[in-house]
């Protein structure tokens, strides 16, 4: 069955969905976009989501074409017309069109274009790649440099993902530096002698909503943390090793360019902090609210 979808202030069928070929998303990647789960029918971390939103809109200079209300009416119509259960809401905005191309975008009184379109996932618990882990390839991270905002310039991570299937892996961890920045959509954490070592929030990383909030999970499991850059070195002797996204939430890293993490399997701690992350999420989810 073909989903709803939404495009500028319009509900339709996805197949009659359409943008204009000048608009600057399209052109330029001129734009941003957010991705809010959907667990057991109810929106996750929504809050959050939109203050990176507003965040990322607003170091771009593109106006916020709805209140955090509004967006909320729309993702929660979206799900309950497409009948998700589990997944996602993806919402994208982009500067809009100025009706041709150009650099430059004067003057700046365009509306900007909002999609928004729904996709159906498995329970996170039933995810193959958490419940057996994932492997990855270490790859230099030559993404532009303000990674911090969600913009849809996704090119490169995408190449970069593309790369680690090739060489029979599952997805990428970006080195710049010599220090481990992030993966292609997911932040990335080792745990060494009960200590959680995760780069700390900066223009170089995504400030991840699922990171933020496995963090205070971690808390309360009694992990120490320890917010600092880490190498590939550091994270191959690492005890565990795994990944923060949303929807997903925490999936465990079990090799690293073709070398072991521990014993070569999902850690015990990361499956811990998986499964008190979707208690936590799940205790507190309802339409709208936020851990």
């Amino acid at each position: 069955m073909a989903r709803t979808v939404y495009v500028n202030s319009a509900y339709v069928d996805e197949g009659d969905a359409g943008v204009s070929v000048f608009d600057r998303g399209f052109l330029m990647a001129d734009g941003v976009y957010e991705v809010t789960g959907v667990l057991n029918g109810k929106l996750i971390e929504f809050p959050a989501h939109m203050a990176r939103l507003t965040r990322s809109l607003n170091a771009l200079d593109i106006k916020n074409p709805h209140t955090t209300d509004s967006w909320l009416e729309i993702h929660e119509e979206l799900v309950r017309i497409n009948a998700v259960e589990n997944g996602l809401v993806y919402l994208q905005v982009t500067r809009g069109s100025f009706g041709d191309r150009d650099f430059a975008y004067l003057p700046n009184d365009v509306s900007p274009t909002v999609v928004l379109f729904t996709q159906r996932k498995r329970h996170p618990s039933q995810m193959l790649h958490v419940q057996s882990g994932i492997r990855v390839i270490s790859m230099p991270d030559l993404r532009w440099g303000r990674r911090d905002l969600k913009t849809i310039q996704l090119l490169y991570p995408s190449m970069a993902k593309m790369e680690a299937i090739k060489r029979g892996a599952d997805d990428a961890w970006l080195v710049e530096d010599g220090f481990v920045t992030e993966g292609t959509a997911s932040n990335a954490f080792i745990l060494k002698d009960k200590c959680l070592i995760t780069r700390p929030r900066s223009e170089r990383i995504l400030h991840g909503v699922a990171r933020q909030t496995l963090l205070n999970v971690a808390e309360d499991c009694g992990l120490t943390i320890d917010e600092r850059p880490f190498t590939i070195a550091e994270a191959i002797a690492a005890d565990e090793a795994f990944y923060t996204s949303s929807f997903v939430y925490v999936v465990p890293v079990i090799e690293i360019d073709s070398v072991p993490i521990g014993s070569g399997a999902p850690g015990a701690v990361t499956m811990k902090l998986h499964q008190a992350y979707l208690d936590l999420v799940s205790d507190t989810a309802s339409a709208g609210q936020s851990t």
